[in-house]
């Protein structure tokens, strides 16, 4: 589904991405882990068109998206909440929840109701600001957000970041529940362990813009947890 092939990419003069190889196949939860300042947002950044390649190819789906910009990815199919939510603080729930409906492919303008099938909260919310919102609430109104699109592909930087327990523990089951019961494939950052092996199905750890380590999600041992994850 999604191929990133030997993508380099720099900062001025920093050499940030060195040539990263990433599989996700469809139907998959494939977690990019590592500590931080190791290139994982920017990968993200580069996979949805925020930030240039350097060189490198990234199709999805087989379509080449190396020159398209960020919203036409996002017509490919791609959902994406970035790190800090970046939610419109000033607009309301609904109003942030029809932000996405502009780059739906068949030009629908009601937001689907699963949204709050799934999110709850939201409902109850639609006329107060996002500003206004928990922490809690803001991440789970960017994912709804982005869900709008009804994305083929689902991409999370940092969900649980700033988060309560108990809708980490929520953001975790829905991501599960929207995998296996709608096939939605699910690229995901996390520095939660006890999340990512619970959630993801696959891994992928960056050292210094440089892949070290991926695998099943059953192969992230202690061993490769304190080799490359440990501060």
């Amino acid at each position: 589904m999604l191929d990133v092939k030997a993508l380099n990419q720099f900062y001025g003069g920093s050499h940030t991405l060195w040539d990263v190889d990433l599989a996700v196949t469809p139907g998959s939860r494939m977690c990019l882990m590592g500590r931080n300042g190791m290139g994982k947002t920017t990968l993200l950044k580069c996979i949805m068109g925020l930030q240039p390649a350097k060189s490198g190819g990234i199709t999805f789906d087989g379509s080449d998206l190396i020159k398209l910009p960020a919203e036409q990815r996002a017509k490919l199919g791609i959902g994406y909440v970035p790190q800090g939510r970046e939610i419109f603080s000033h607009l309301t729930v609904e109003e942030n929840l029809r932000v996405g409906l502009g780059i739906r492919k068949n030009g629908a303008r009601t937001i689907p109701s699963r949204i709050y099938d799934l999110f709850p909260v939201l409902k109850q919310m639609l006329n107060r600001r996002g500003g206004d919102l928990s922490g809690g609430q803001q991440q789970q109104l960017a994912i709804g957000r982005a869900l709008v699109l009804e994305p083929k592909l689902l991409i999370l930087d940092e969900p649980t970041e700033g988060i309560q327990p108990n809708i980490v523990h929520e953001i975790g089951d829905i991501v599960l529940k929207l995998n296996k019961e709608e096939g939605l494939t699910v690229l995901l950052v996390e520095q939660k362990l006890p999340f990512a092996r619970r959630v993801a199905s696959e891994f992928l750890i960056l050292d210094k813009g440089r892949r070290v380590a991926a695998g099943p999600i059953g192969d992230l041992t202690d061993e490769v947890v304190k080799a490359h994850l440990s501060v």
